[in-house]
């Protein structure tokens, strides 16, 4: 297990340099330029003036002798100064976003496998009932309702109408006058819509998977032989169904670490959270190419690791993929 490990952390890394060299040379490719933003808007800005910009954010260079310098400080966790006017470093930009986006969708991811597990078991074991039904028409609602749309509906009614939550930021301004369970109470409330919300169409589809999931192992050969046996129901689907039925589910969820960053573009934008998907797609529009690669690599980071927790969920569900 640990030999397979260490050769899947070796081959992460010339996974990553192909994925940035790939990303980095696209980024450079699509129309626009840090500059223009600094200079068309800006009449007295001179041709002198643009070029001294351009030399300064070394894009004068070729892409290889810039994704080259890029690299070699990448490899010291230097990821350079952002573009924007106020020029802080890309790791500080990040390390202020990042820990508000993780934070939202683990909760959003524990929350939807923590429910759709049961729901999906459930289901599948008292199928054409009137909880089997009722799922599969929130399944279609789910998946027909647009997470934006419906997020505003629930601003206008818990938080204007009602006024039970907040409608946006992550704290209040009187939070640092609270104590220390107020704070993380003003938190909860500030994150609950967003974490629900977030949540609400990954439940409907991974539901509906451990059924489908679910419903294929019950058939199984094995499943007859351990009820033949005189197991109790509770054990044959639990400890013998289950497992096996999740398989597909944990690789559903190692490929959604990735959205961390890109599915929380619209909550974020929504809401007012000052997290790692709203800077990344202000500093798309912007050609803050520090900032924008910063985001890919954490991207890709997090989609290598997403498949290696895959890989090590396999491993705990099944032992059969431990003994191989």
């Amino acid at each position: 297990m640990l030999t397979y490990l260490a050769k899947r952390l070796g081959m992460m890394i010339p996974l990553l340099i192909g994925i940035t060299f790939i990303s980095f040379l696209i980024m450079h490719l699509a129309p626009g330029s840090p500059t223009d933003l600094a200079t068309d808007l800006n009449p007295k800005m001179s041709e002198i003036a643009k070029e001294r910009l351009t030399k300064l954010y070394g894009l004068d260079k070729p892409l290889p002798v810039q994704y080259w310098n890029w690299l070699k400080r990448l490899a010291v966790l230097d990821f350079g100064r952002s573009f924007a006017p106020d020029g802080l470093p890309v790791l500080s930009k990040i390390a202020a976003r990042l820990p508000v986006t993780v934070s939202i969708n683990i909760l959003s991811m524990m929350l939807v496998f923590f429910l759709a597990v049961p729901i999906g078991v459930y289901s599948a074991t008292h199928r054409g009932s009137a909880f089997d039904q009722a799922t599969t028409v929130f399944v279609f609602v789910g998946f027909a309702t647009p997470t934006f749309w419906l997020a505003l509906l629930c601003m206008i009614l818990f938080g204007v109408q009602l006024g039970w939550l907040p409608i946006s930021g992550i704290k209040s301004l009187n939070h640092g006058q609270l104590p220390w369970w107020g704070q993380l109470l003003d938190y909860a409330r500030h994150l609950a819509l967003p974490v629900i919300l977030s949540a609400f169409t990954s439940l409907a589809g991974m539901s509906r998977y451990m059924r489908g999931n679910m419903l294929e192992v019950i058939r199984q050969d094995y499943i007859t032989t351990a009820r033949a046996k005189g197991l109790p129901e509770r054990q044959v689907i639990y400890s013998h169904a289950m497992r096996n039925a999740m398989m597909p589910v944990i690789t559903i969820l190692g490929l959604s670490v990735p959205a961390l960053i890109g599915g929380s573009v619209i909550f974020e934008s929504i809401f007012a959270i000052p997290g790692m998907g709203k800077l990344f797609y202000d500093s798309v529009l912007a050609r803050d190419y520090p900032v924008v690669m910063g985001g890919l690599v954490i991207g890709a980071v997090l989609t290598l690791v997403g498949n290696l927790l895959a890989d090590l969920g396999y491993a705990l569900a099944d032992p059969r993929v431990r003994a191989s």
